[in-house]
C-alpha cells in the first residue's frame, strides 16, 4: 500500500483510532511527541511524558522491554507487542501493550494500546471461575445430604418419571420392600408394581399429585401381597420435567390398632382445638407439640416457631421457673395452677397459670396446660370484683397505734404469705422456694424460724439433733 497521498492531519486520526496512545521516540530515547485517543488516557499524565527519556515513564520490570523496543530496525520482520506498566501519579500501575515502527531520521513510532479493559474483563472471569466453583462445591454437599437422607430413610421411596411413569430412582428401603438386591426396578413402570386392581388407584394419584401440586395419599397393594400399603406422592420439578417422590408405608389392619389410631386421632383434634393453650415438651423442656390456643398466648403465628425451643426461655422466671415444675413432674406429682408469667413474642408479659403432668408412653413427656388469666379476671363477675379490701381495717388503727407498729405487722404478714405460697408452689424444696422469692437460703430459714413456719422435714431435723 502506498500511503504516501495521506495527509499529516489523516494520518494522525488514523492513528488515534487504532491505538490509545502513540508516542514519537528520538534517536536518543527521549520522547518528542504524545498523542491519545481516550480520555481515560489523561489520568495516566502522559503529556507529562515530553522530553524524558521513554525508558524512565516506566517501571523497573518494564525496562528492558522497552529497551528491546529501542532497538527495532526497518529490516525486522515481525513485530512484537511488548506489555509494560506505566505508573500513575494517583499511584498503581497502568499496563500498556506497545509495538514500535521505525521512522525517518533514527526516529520511532511507539504505538500503545490500553490492557485496563483487559484487565478488568480478566478479573471478572476470575471471580465468575470462583463463584462458579463455590456454587459447584455447595451443590456437591447438598446432594451429598440428599443421598444420605434418600438412602437412610426406612421408607421406601421412589423417583418417579411424571410423563412415562418410569422409575428413576429407589432407595434401600424400596429395594427391600420388592425384595430386588439386583435393582431390577429402576426403568420399571411404577404402575406395573402394583396389583391389577391397585394400578388405576396409583395413576388417580400420580394424576392429582400432578394436577393440584398437593401431597396426595390413597391405598394400594403391591404385586403378589395381600396387605395394603398406603402411597403418597408429591410433584417437583427439574430440568428434566416434572417427576415424583412416591412414599410407601405399611399399614395396620388390626381392630385394636383401628381403635387406638381413632382415639388418638379424637384426642388429637380435641388438643388442637382446646380452649386453653396446651404444650406438649420431653423432660428437657424442649417443645415438641402446642395447640392454636397456645400459639395464640405467646403471640406467635405458626408452630415452627415454638416447637424445638425450650419453654424456659418462654418463662420470665426463666431456670426459676422451669425448676419448680421440672421437680414436681419428674416426681410424677401433677402440678395444678401454678402462678407464673410469659414472655410473648413481641416482648408483651402475660400472667397464666400453668397445670402439668407427668406421661409415661410413648416416650417421658410433660404435657402443660397453660390458661391465661387476663381473661379470667375480664370474666369475674362484678360481685366479685367488689371485695373488700383485706387490708382496708389497717385504717380503723390510724391514731390508735404508731404507724411504725402498723406497717411492721402489714409488712410482716406479707412477707409470711410470700413465703407460705413459695412453699406450696415448690412442695417445700426450700432451695427452689428460696430462688423465687430471691433470698439466699440461709435468709429463708432466718424467715421461717423467724415465723415460726416448720414442715416434718424441719422436726425430724430437730428429733435428730
Amino acid at each position: 500500500m502506498n500511503f504516501n497521498d495521506l495527509e499529516a492531519i489523516n494520518f494522525s486520526k488514523l492513528l488515534g483510532m487504532v491505538s490509545d496512545v502513540s508516542l514519537v521516540i528520538g534517536p536518543n530515547g527521549v520522547i518528542e511527541d504524545v498523542s491519545t485517543g481516550q480520555d481515560t488516557m489523561a489520568t495516566l499524565g502522559c503529556q507529562g511524558w515530553l522530553g524524558k527519556r521513554w525508558v524512565d515513564t516506566v517501571t523497573t520490570e518494564s525496562k528492558k522491554k522497552i529497551e528491546d523496543l529501542l532497538t527495532v530496525k526497518n529490516e525486522t520482520q515481525g513485530l512484537l507487542w511488548r506489555h509494560v506498566n506505566h505508573p500513575m501519579p494517583s499511584g498503581g500501575e497502568a499496563a500498556i501493550q506497545y509495538i514500535t515502527v521505525p521512522l525517518k531520521a533514527n526516529k520511532l513510532l511507539a504505538v500503545g494500546r490500553n490492557l485496563e479493559r483487559l484487565a478488568e474483563l480478566q478479573r471478572r472471569l476470575v471471580e465468575t471461575q470462583q463463584s462458579m466453583e463455590r456454587d459447584f462445591l455447595r451443590l456437591r454437599h447438598i446432594e451429598a445430604r440428599y443421598r444420605v437422607l434418600f438412602e437412610t430413610s426406612p421408607e421406601a421411596v421412589f423417583m418417579v418419571d411424571a410423563q412415562s411413569f418410569r422409575l428413576i430412582e429407589a432407595n434401600a428401603g424400596a429395594q427391600s420392600l420388592f425384595k430386588d438386591a439386583g435393582k431390577r426396578l429402576v426403568g420399571r413402570d411404577f404402575r406395573e408394581c402394583f396389583a391389577p386392581d391397585s394400578q388405576g388407584e396409583i395413576q388417580s394419584l400420580l394424576r392429582t399429585a400432578l394436577a393440584t401440586g398437593r401431597i396426595e395419599m390413597c391405598s394400594a397393594t403391591l404385586l403378589g401381597a395381600s396387605v395394603p400399603l398406603t402411597a403418597s406422592a408429591t410433584v417437583f420439578r427439574q430440568e428434566g420435567g416434572a417427576q415424583f417422590l412416591v412414599r410407601l408405608t405399611q399399614r395396620e389392619t388390626s381392630a385394636a390398632s383401628h381403635l387406638t389410631l381413632d382415639a388418638s386421632l379424637v384426642l388429637s383434634q380435641s388438643m388442637e382445638h382446646f380452649p386453653d393453650g396446651w404444650l406438649l415438651t420431653d423432660t428437657a423442656g424442649i417443645v415438641k407439640s402446642v395447640n392454636e390456643e397456645g400459639m395464640a398466648l405467646l403471640g406467635v403465628t405458626a408452630a415452627s416457631q415454638v416447637v424445638g425451643q425450650s419453654l424456659e426461655g418462654w418463662l420470665i422466671r426463666g431456670a426459676v421457673d422451669w425448676g419448680v415444675l421440672n421437680t414436681s413432674l419428674k416426681q410424677q406429682k401433677p402440678v395444678r395452677n401454678f402462678a407464673t408469667e410469659i414472655r410473648t413474642l413481641a416482648g408483651m408479659t402475660l400472667p397464666v397459670e400453668i397445670s402439668g403432668a407427668y406421661l409415661t408412653k410413648p416416650e417421658p413427656l410433660y404435657v402443660m396446660f397453660v390458661r391465661d388469666l387476663n381473661r379470667r379476671s375480664q370474666l369475674t363477675s362484678p360481685a366479685a370484683q367488689a371485695l373488700p379490701n383485706p387490708f382496708a381495717d389497717l385504717s380503723q388503727l390510724v391514731g390508735r397505734r404508731p404507724i411504725k407498729d402498723i406497717v411492721g405487722d402489714t409488712v410482716d404478714t406479707i412477707e409470711r404469705m410470700c413465703i407460705e405460697a413459695a412453699l406450696e408452689l415448690t412442695h417445700n424444696n426450700r432451695a427452689s422456694a428460696a430462688e423465687m422469692l430471691g433470698l439466699s437460703r440461709q435468709s429463708l430459714y432466718v424467715k421461717l424460724r423467724k415465723f415460726e413456719i416448720s414442715s416434718e422435714n424441719d422436726l425430724d431435723l430437730d428429733a435428730s439433733i
